[in-house]
């Protein structure tokens, strides 16, 4: 379990810092295997660290390194050792099965909040709805060719959720960015393909032809509708 892995590393490391006042703290690093001990130690740090903040952040530190140190001296258990792994198998057992039930409520509220946001903006002034469901505004008519499935294009890009966050864009990176019509979710690629070189389009995009019910990422979570302002800058040259 890669949880009680973790843990164990940085029991390692907590009661190696534990006698710390009594050995000599290293201000540089003088050698080559100086450098890579030192290396090796802050990047298990920094991954435990991580692992704490996403796995088991409830974590009560001092009574985890004493049950550490307590296994290791084989003195004054707080619990007998045949319980240990059915106990830790049980909780985060548990563990598990409240964040899926989380996730599921999370999912189902994501997609009433989601179509009871496509019905209202569908009736909305300037917004066309196509037959797979997309919905878009047209900002700005374009007045080159337009892009079919297996061209390139460059866009600029800004994508929120319906509440206003922001999940990625182009714009705020200043840098826009190249792919294939083909290669991007289905409402992108439906999408550009109403589009003229040139046009800037809002895009209402239903989960089916984003992503679905599984999300993406941390912020893009399941059944989630995104909004996306593009503008098709160019069609890239085979």
């Amino acid at each position: 379990m890669k949880i009680i892995k973790s843990l164990l590393v940085t029991a390692i490391i907590a009661s190696m810092s534990s006698c710390g006042n009594q050995r000599k703290q290293v201000s540089s690093l003088e050698t080559e295997i100086d450098s890579v001990s030192y290396a090796v130690g802050l990047n298990i740090g920094l991954q435990t660290t991580r692992q704490f903040k996403n796995g088991f952040e409830e974590v009560n530190k001092e009574v985890f390194i004493q049950g550490f140190l307590n296994g290791v001296d084989s003195l004054s258990f707080l619990m007998d050792e045949k319980d240990v792994v059915p106990l830790l198998n049980s909780y985060f057992q548990k563990k598990q099965q409240a964040e899926m039930k989380k996730k599921a409520e999370e999912t189902k509220r994501n997609k009433e909040e989601g179509e009871a946001f496509l019905a209202e903006n569908k009736t909305k002034e300037g917004v066309k709805t196509t037959e797979s469901g997309l919905q878009y505004i047209v900002l700005k008519e374009g007045k080159g060719k337009t892009p079919t499935k297996t061209d390139k294009v460059k866009v600029h890009y800004h994508g929120t959720l319906i509440d206003g966050t922001v999940f990625d864009s182009s714009v705020d990176r200043g840098n826009p960015t190249t792919f294939g019509v083909s290669q991007v979710i289905k409402g992108w690629t439906e999408g550009l393909q109403l589009m003229k070189q040139g046009a800037k389009f809002k895009f209402f995009i239903p989960a089916n032809l984003a992503y679905g019910s599984q999300g993406q990422g941390t912020k893009i979570k399941g059944n989630s509708v995104l909004i996306f302002d593009v503008e098709l800058l160019e069609i890239v040259k085979k």
